[in-house]
């Protein structure tokens, strides 16, 4: 019994608050660019919708970039799933083009290990640098890109992967080392629904 895994089920109810009760802190890095990790995607339209400019009703606009650490894939290794982080789509073939003079928010559902996280930050700031050097070095300081990133939830264990202390880092909620079942992975949504509700009644794994 001490080894079994302990589930939290989150429903989109749940989600939409979390989101709309961060979306003010967010607000004031001025966010012009959502970049969302897979799955991230979908707290990335919430979060938009909290976002929009009120007086223009602009809102701000959303890419996506696909990354993999725990799924299988093919010409994967049962040594890379969950270690090693593999890049499944990008920002096309210039990446630094869609970045460049943006302030961007990285998307993701959950802040685990930290990897994919680290992982995206670094790979998105290659490409700003990389972009930035075709350009005459009396433009580059105007067009350089600020981040920051923004998480449905946060795991309170060690990290694997680093973020740097000057990166804007926004956690909608924290919770212990527990699996997360998110509603659009769930087959039976009534289910997965009943069980989230079943968790907060008993005390559930919140922290």
């Amino acid at each position: 019994m001490g080894d079994e895994i302990k589930h939290l089920h989150a429903t989109y109810n749940d989600i939409h608050k979390i989101i709309k009760d961060t979306a003010d802190k967010i607000a004031v890095f001025k966010p012009t660019l959502l970049v969302a990790i897979g799955l991230g995607f979908f707290p990335a339209r919430v979060l938009r919708t909290f976002l929009r400019d009120s007086s223009t009703r602009k809102s701000v606009p959303i890419q996506a970039i696909g990354l993999s650490l725990y799924e299988p894939l093919p010409g994967t290794t049962a040594e890379q799933i969950g270690t090693e982080v593999i890049r499944t789509q990008w920002l096309g073939p210039d990446p630094g083009k869609v970045l460049l003079g943006k302030r961007v928010v990285i998307v993701d559902e959950v802040d685990d290990t930290r990897k994919t996280l680290q992982y995206a930050l670094k790979e998105l700031q290659k490409d700003v640098e990389k972009e930035l050097q075709t350009h005459p070095e009396s433009e580059r300081e105007a067009n350089r890109v600020e981040f920051a990133v923004f998480v449905v939830h946060n795991k309170l264990k060690p990290k694997l992967g680093v973020l740097p202390p000057d990166i804007p880092y926004f956690a909608g909620a924290e919770v212990g080392d527990v699996w997360l079942d998110y509603p659009w992975e769930a087959a039976d949504i009534e289910e997965h629904d009943r069980l989230a509700a079943e968790e907060k009644n008993t005390g559930g794994w919140w922290t």
